[in-house]
């Protein structure tokens, strides 16, 4: 770890003038001479990251063509590495092998006792090494193929496009063709991603708590509709028991015409109960055109709410799954799903690459359909019984393709899940359902 209040830039900044360093120039004017002093500043060269030494075990290979040692880089590059390139179960999995973990230990201790370790050539270090290794040795295995270093840089791009970071930053960072100008280069561009993660972090958590205030404010209108929908219900019962009681009441009470009256009297009596039914039936009317469309307006609201809870609960499980990728929100689990096929059909012809290397990176072996646009559909059925589970992204696969692998799963009796999206992250959130099943049954 570096002193407190240092920072990797701190070297390049402009130094005060340095007492005794004074330049003069002596210029010949009118057959005199004129001394002119002129103080300059110096500044200090650029830390070195990284100081190759050379080893007892090197004599047998050439010292210029192996890969960097973890002790062999600055104590400024140890952060970065170790909070970038291991998750906090390996880290701390790899401490405990040293029996240096406590149980009661947290993320950032471990963290911390890490970064001290990285620094000595010793026993810790190089279990450190060995982790590192073991985690990323397929993207080790891929930027072996640079010979330069314009061609690692090249591979360092193409890996930021993808996404894939804390596999390329190691396998960068060790290679041999690694310059200092490029390894300052990637630890600056590492060192602004992770500024750029933590926001995208606090924005997703922004639109749930954004989802969830909506969701509230729709359960509320829909309790205040609901009970003035019975209030109304109920005066309508009562108005109609009134108007019987009344007309009751006025039959009784009125004693027999003694003229030929009554039975003119009685129409009007009659007539004027008819007028009230009419206008007590015009409002129960009106009041059952209100209840069915308030009805109609309740379950346009429930289907809403329950489109946004899908939807929150989409977005909790991709953002556990990205917060389980990154050094300060991993999960407690190493979770994986070896040896499971995945079949996955339709997406975006430019990813498959990196999904097939991100399902690589949990032990599952992807296959890949386009859903027709290039494959020939007839070989579904074959990919079908090859595969332990099928997926395809709902927004990307087309609509024959999708009809068809459902068809292809429930004769074969396949696992088939719809994934939100064509990402990444919709997949490995799949992936890490998976897994979670797998732990379950066993």
């Amino acid at each position: 770890m570096s002193a407190a209040g240092y920072s990797v830039f701190t070297p390049y900044a402009r130094v005060a003038p340095v007492a005794g360093l004074v330049a003069q120039e002596i210029v010949a004017r009118d057959g005199g001479c004129r001394d002119h002093q002129h103080a300059f500043t110096l500044s200090a060269p650029p830390p070195a990251l990284v100081k190759r030494t050379v080893q007892v075990e090197d004599d047998a290979q050439d010292s210029a063509s192996r890969r960097t040692r973890i002790w062999e880089f600055s104590q400024n590059l140890h952060c970065s590495i170790i909070g970038t390139c291991l998750s906090t179960a390996e880290l701390r999995q790899t401490l405990s092998r040293l029996s240096i973990a406590r149980p009661g230990a947290t993320d950032h201790d471990l963290h911390h006792t890490a970064v001290s370790l990285a620094a000595k050539h010793d026993q810790a270090a190089k279990l450190l090494h060995k982790a590192l290794d073991r985690r990323h040795r397929l993207a080790i295995s891929q930027f072996s193929k640079a010979k330069t270093e314009a061609e690692l840089a090249s591979l360092w791009r193409d890996a930021v496009k993808r996404g894939d970071i804390p596999g390329a930053y190691w396998a960068c960072l060790t290679h041999p063709a690694a310059t200092h100008g490029l390894v300052r280069q990637v630890f600056g561009e590492v060192h602004m991603l992770s500024h750029l993660v933590g926001a995208a972090n606090r924005a997703d958590i922004r639109r749930l708590a954004e989802l969830e205030l909506a969701n509230a404010v729709q359960e509320e209108k829909l309790r205040r509709q609901q009970a003035a929908l019975h209030e109304a219900v109920t005066t309508r019962d009562a108005a109609i028991r009134d108007l019987r009681e009344a007309l009751r009441q006025t039959l009784a009470a009125e004693p027999p015409a003694e003229t030929g009256d009554e039975a003119e009297a009685l129409r009007a009596l009659v007539r004027d109960l008819e007028k009230h039914l009419s206008a007590a039936a015009r409002r129960r009317d009106a009041l059952e055109v209100r209840l069915t469309d308030t009805r109609d307006d309740l379950n346009a609201e429930r289907a809403a709410r329950m489109s946004l809870e899908a939807e929150v609960l989409s977005l909790r499980t991709e953002l556990s799954a990205i917060e389980s990728g990154l050094p300060a929100g991993a999960s407690a689990d190493d979770w994986r799903v070896d040896g499971v096929a995945l079949l996955y059909v339709g997406g975006h012809a430019h990813q498959t690459a990196h999904l097939r290397a991100l399902a690589a990176s949990r032990g599952a072996d992807l296959l890949h359909h386009d859903g027709g646009v290039e494959h020939n559909p007839d070989l579904l059925a074959g990919l079908t019984s090859r595969a332990d589970v099928v997926m395809f992204p709902v927004d990307r696969v087309s609509h024959e393709a999708a009809l068809t692998v459902k068809r292809l799963c429930r004769q074969a009796g396949k696992p088939l899940i719809p994934l939100r999206s064509g990402g990444a992250m919709s997949l490995l959130a799949a992936i890490q359902s998976l897994a979670a099943a797998r732990t379950a049954a066993d």
